[in-house]
């Protein structure tokens, strides 16, 4: 299944507002990755499945698989 998705990066806390296009608030600042690795970490967590970033890397707009 893929989502689009809306990051929020250097949030003061992580969340995740279910909406369409859901948003993911994280802590992590978009550099070197980490905003993407904290995004695949948090929905993970969420739907209880691996997840993986597939389009807009460098964007805050992404489209994610769940496996």
């Amino acid at each position: 299944m893929k989502k689009h998705i809306i990051v929020v990066p250097n949030s003061k806390k992580k969340q995740i507002l279910d909406e369409d296009p859901m948003r993911v608030k994280i802590k992590e600042k978009p550099e070197d990755n980490k905003a993407n690795i904290g995004v695949e970490r948090i929905l993970s967590k969420y739907f209880g499945r691996k997840v993986r970033i597939v389009k807009g890397f460098k964007s805050k707009r992404k489209i994610v698989e769940i496996k």
